[in-house]
């Protein structure tokens, strides 16, 4: 729980993080390292000076590291852990469901644990989704459209077989589906992030909620006219809050016209931990205010009420959260680290 510096008790909901093993001990070839030195090199490039890991922390923490940063010296309540498998980078994968699920069995009232799939994998990714729905009772999964597979160097959302995929996703009660929409990471190819498929896809999938992880950036304006006319296409501000501290006005300027076009009820919070931790992008966004003349030109405002929904309510919605009934079984939750 985030507590204002005016006393009010902010419900936060991060949600998008992970638990990654980028060792050298995982890296399966030189992409591996390219891999996890780019997430270091914004990691080092946007955070302030006190927070930066040393590089063989960053690479693999642990699941106490997780928990600590997160939920104790961390501000949220609940987080959304992301899987994402990079199987042509990693021998064990970068961050799979599997490795998700062991944490959130320690602290199950915490962690919401989303799938993944590659379309590309014909009926062996049909048969995925249905193992991790049997298995772990997904609500949400993510998307990787830039991922290697084999001779592959991506895929797009409205793939027929891609298609084929959000139908048994829908059928199941999968309904959120995050999708990285943002900068690229060294190999992957930039151009395999273009939000343009966003478009198609919310389209022909009216029932599942489109999650737009890093609001398309550097493709704002792309987003942004597609989420203003797609009711289920919301905005994910991973990777474009640590902008916050580097660049404050380009940062307004981001939060400006995603409140001009999307609105605040399309607008989710997400660390991106471990690339960053969750406290200082929640104090810092707490103590913002848009500059005068950003907010006059666009006609918006960015309220306490505003910032509370970014923080949690918006992705309490999708998700289904309780959040009264949350706050009851988080007051026996553990603000130590559980022995294991």
């Amino acid at each position: 729980m985030y507590r204002t510096p005016e006393g009010k008790d902010i419900f936060v909901v991060d949600g998008h993080t992970h638990f990654w093993d980028g060792s050298p001990e995982n890296q399966k070839n030189i992409h591996g390292k390219q891999f996890v030195e780019c997430f270091y090199a914004y990691h080092t490039a946007l955070s302030p000076k006190e927070q930066l890991w040393e590089k063989s922390k960053f690479e693999k923490y642990s699941a106490d590291d997780l928990y600590r940063d997160l939920f104790i010296d961390g501000p949220d309540d609940v987080a959304i852990i992301q899987s994402t498998y990079l199987k042509d980078f990693y021998n064990n994968g970068f961050n799979t469901i599997e490795r998700n699920a062991e944490v959130a069995k320690r602290y199950p009232e915490r962690f919401i644990v989303n799938g993944s799939f590659d379309p590309r994998d014909g009926e062996k990714a049909l048969e995925y989704i249905h193992y991790m729905k049997e298995t772990y009772d997904i609500k949400g999964v993510k998307m990787y459209t830039a991922e290697w597979n084999g001779d592959s160097k991506g895929w797009k959302l409205n793939d027929p077989r891609a298609y084929k995929c959000f139908e048994l996703c829908e059928k199941l009660g999968i309904k959120n589906v995050h999708v990285h929409k943002g900068p690229t990471i060294i190999p992957l190819n930039k151009d395999a992030f273009d939000v343009h498929d966003v478009d198609y896809a919310a389209t022909d999938f009216q029932n599942l909620n489109w999650i737009v992880e890093h609001c398309g950036l550097p493709r704002l304006d792309d987003f942004c006219w597609i989420a203003v006319q797609e009711t289920n296409v919301y905005a994910g501000l991973a990777v474009a809050l640590p902008f916050i501290h580097s660049r404050p006005r380009y940062f307004a300027e981001v939060m400006a016209e995603l409140l001009f076009w999307c609105g605040p009820d399309k607008i989710l919070f997400g660390s991106d931990y471990a690339i960053w931790t969750p406290r200082w992008l929640v104090e810092r966004l707490w103590a913002m205010e848009l500059p005068e003349d950003i907010a006059r030109e666009r006609g918006v405002e960015l309220t306490s009420e505003i910032k509370e929904k970014i923080l949690g309510l918006n992705a309490a919605r999708l998700y289904d959260i309780d959040i009264e009934a949350k706050k009851k079984a988080l007051a026996s939750s553990p603000f130590s680290i559980a022995a294991e």
